[in-house]
């Protein structure tokens, strides 16, 4: 089953709830050791990484330092929201992830259920919950990926204290660096960057070919918006993946929405702001029947130019996962939604 709704409101309560977690409980965990490890085989059960290669040692540079990958991981630890994608796609399985939309089973996902070809990780917590750390330390983890989980420095050290750890893109705020970045970071720790250079030309000539299929789009503004409770609103910046996707598709997310949103992915408003969805394709990320129903029958809504023409296209996180695959926006998941979104906006 899905989430709630107000479980599926996107990756801004990860972000506080992410970094909350960590302040809580990983001194503590660490305290109390590492664990049994006749429990830690067992624990992390059939999850192995698949068979890549890779060039190590390999150094990388993050937000929070550096870090050297001395020879090939066995045992990958995602953190990160998203990140167990990308390793994925570079030919790795990590044997735990952390769960951002509860889906069962977790490699069940339309454009990751090959990649992991049966495989299921422990997964070390939900997305509100936060990482279990005693979970974490049974996987005996070689390798920590916390790329898309806003990590602080105090945190990086600790976990560095188990494995070798891969914090957010260095040059962004957390969470805000682009789906490239995140690639290219995964691919130098692995050692096999000249195939995540590979995979993303491979998605930009995607993007450059339905570009020109749909010239008509270019100089049209687009925009991903979501609405939580009634009344509530929230419109995605051009720096959240949502959003830029539209822009990579070729339509123009409005500055007036990145500015007022500032340093956060959304800016929220009330009814009497929808005006700022005043746009030439509008998106909404939507859990269900009722959320559309609900903005279809606001009646300030109802009055926008975007809606009484038909140019509203509302989406859900499941069945299909469009919204999923938008929300996380990775090397995997982008030819889904270029697949499954090209022809409804078409319409």
């Amino acid at each position: 089953m899905s989430r709630p709704p107000k479980q599926l409101a996107g990756v801004r309560r990860a972000k506080r709830l992410l970094t909350a977690f960590a302040a809580l409980t990983l001194g503590m965990t660490l305290a109390a050791g590492c664990g049994d490890s006749d429990s830690t085989d067992k624990a992390a059960g059939t999850a192995a990484p698949g068979a890549a290669g890779g060039s190590f040692p390999a150094t990388v540079e993050h937000m929070h330092g550096t870090t050297t990958i001395k020879k090939k991981p066995e045992r990958i630890v995602t953190i990160g929201l998203s990140d167990h994608e990308p390793v994925l796609a570079l030919g790795y399985k990590p044997v735990g992830v952390v769960d951002w939309f509860e889906r069962k089973p977790f490699s069940d996902w339309p454009w990751a259920k090959s990649a992991w070809g049966g495989t299921e990780p422990t997964v070390l917590g939900l997305r509100e919950d936060g990482v279990k750390m005693e979970k974490l330390l049974a996987l005996k983890p070689d390798l920590i990926f916390a790329m898309y989980a806003g990590i602080e420095k105090k945190q990086y050290d600790q976990l560095s204290k188990i494995a070798p750890v891969v914090a957010q893109p260095k040059g962004y705020d957390p969470y805000a660096a682009p789906w490239k970045d995140y690639t290219l970071l995964a691919g130098r720790a692995l050692g096999v960057e000249p195939k995540a250079k590979q995979l993303i030309s491979d998605i930009d000539a995607k993007f450059a070919q339905v570009r020109k299929d749909n010239p008509q789009w270019a100089g049209k503004t687009a925009v991903s918006a979501d609405s939580f409770k009634a009344g509530a609103y929230s419109a995605f910046q051009k720096g959240d993946p949502k959003s830029a996707f539209l822009a990579d598709l070729g339509f123009t997310v409005p500055e007036e929405i990145t500015k007022k949103a500032g340093k956060s992915n959304v800016v929220d408003f009330g009814s009497e702001g929808l005006n700022i969805l005043e746009v030439d394709r509008l998106v909404w990320l939507t859990t269900g029947k009722e959320p559309h129903a609900r903005i279809k029958a606001d009646k300030v809504y109802k009055e926008l130019k975007v809606a009484k023409e038909g140019r509203d296209l509302f989406l859900t996180y499941q069945d299909p996962p469009i919204g999923a695959a938008l929300s996380f926006y990775t090397v995997l998941s982008i030819p889904y939604a270029i697949e499954q979104m090209v022809p409804l906006i078409k319409k």
